[in-house]
């Protein structure tokens, strides 16, 4: 999260309205060739950047629209409120971490995923080129930013242990999100643990030099991250909805991984907090990077698999972000889903 964003979060509410999607007047529209839409409400996990290109890619190419589907993209102010907001049907559908979802059932919150498209996690220790890290052991003595309490904080003690290190090799210095960035920057910091997706590009945009990367994925540690989730109401009263829903983002996906450039070009005007443009490119090629396991490759976007989901759950539990493991079938509805 880049700092001008996060203030912001204090300063824009979110305007988050429950929408019908069922035959009423207010809960359908009609497309330019006459063909009558549900109106779909999409809360993101943050305000728009790279990662999110699909989404307007496919508004813009009317891949919803052929699936019947008008679709309203909303800003989100974190995975954890998208979640608490989808569960209580203040959205239809959210784009959260799979974390906040297992954390957010474990609470008791009535979402489920309908397929994470973000496979391989974005996790990672994020430094300028100059520091000269080239391997976990490099980070033996050096100071990190993190956010207590986070999924980034919680993980990066088993990517320690994997890597043969201990908590006490490397200091994390508890720093507000918004400052992360301004930490590494300043030389207060090492480095930082973010998302490569998001505050990398962000950082070397700002301070015009290589950033280099860590990354959880290629050091012995994987989950879950990005997908899409849906709430009781939705799951039990609109599968058919939900269906659609996963196919259009399936394939907008899919069309965005194919016109990079103009997917990121559908984004102009998406919101007065847009990254750059050069930021959100990269934001969007890291993205594509992510989209898959070694057991969903060739498969379409957001086709999961069990084993993955266990994994994942386990990657958790393990971090104590979930107290109460359940079973797979608590946080991914495999029957309303892509499919394999």
């Amino acid at each position: 999260m880049t700092a001008r964003r996060l203030l912001l979060t204090g300063l824009v509410p979110l305007l988050l309205a429950a929408t019908a999607c069922g035959g009423d007047d207010s809960g359908t529209s009609t497309s330019s060739s006459g063909k009558k839409l549900d109106k779909v409400t999409l809360t993101l996990n943050w305000y728009p950047y790279g990662e999110h290109a699909p989404f307007y890619y496919g508004k813009q190419q009317k891949i919803f629209e052929k699936h019947g589907i008008d679709l309203d993209i909303r800003a989100g102010q974190g995975s954890q409120k998208t979640v608490q907001a989808t569960g209580a049907g203040q959205t239809d559908f959210g784009w959260a971490d799979t974390p906040a979802v297992l954390s957010g059932v474990d609470a008791g919150v009535k979402v489920k995923s309908l397929g994470v498209f973000l496979q391989t996690t974005p996790s990672s220790v994020q430094f300028f080129e100059s520091q000269n890290i080239k391997s976990p052991a490099d980070l033996k003595g050096r100071t990190i930013a993190g956010t207590a309490g986070d999924a980034l904080s919680k993980t990066f003690p088993i990517f320690l242990e994997k890597n043969g290190l201990s908590e006490s090799d490397v200091k994390v210095q508890n720093t507000d999100p918004a400052g992360k960035i301004a930490a590494v920057i300043s030389g207060k910091t090492d480095g930082l643990l973010g998302y490569a997706s998001d505050q990398g590009p962000t950082m070397q945009n700002k301070a015009k030099k290589p950033v280099s990367y860590l990354r959880f994925s290629e050091n012995g540690l994987n989950f879950y991250s990005n997908g899409l989730i849906a709430g009781q109401k939705v799951l039990t009263g609109k599968k058919d909805l939900a269906q659609r829903m996963a196919k259009a983002v399936s394939e907008s996906f899919a069309a965005a991984e194919k016109a990079p450039e103009p997917a990121v070009a559908s984004m102009d005007g998406a919101s007065e907090q847009l990254p750059p443009k050069e930021v959100l490119s990269e934001q969007f090629a890291t993205t594509l990077t992510l989209l898959h396991t070694d057991a969903t490759q060739g498969q379409a976007p957001g086709v999961n698999t069990e084993a993955d989901w266990q994994q994942t759950i386990d990657v958790f539990a393990e971090a104590g972000l979930v107290s109460s493991p359940k079973a797979v079938g608590e946080y991914w509805d495999s029957a309303t889903a892509m499919k394999g």
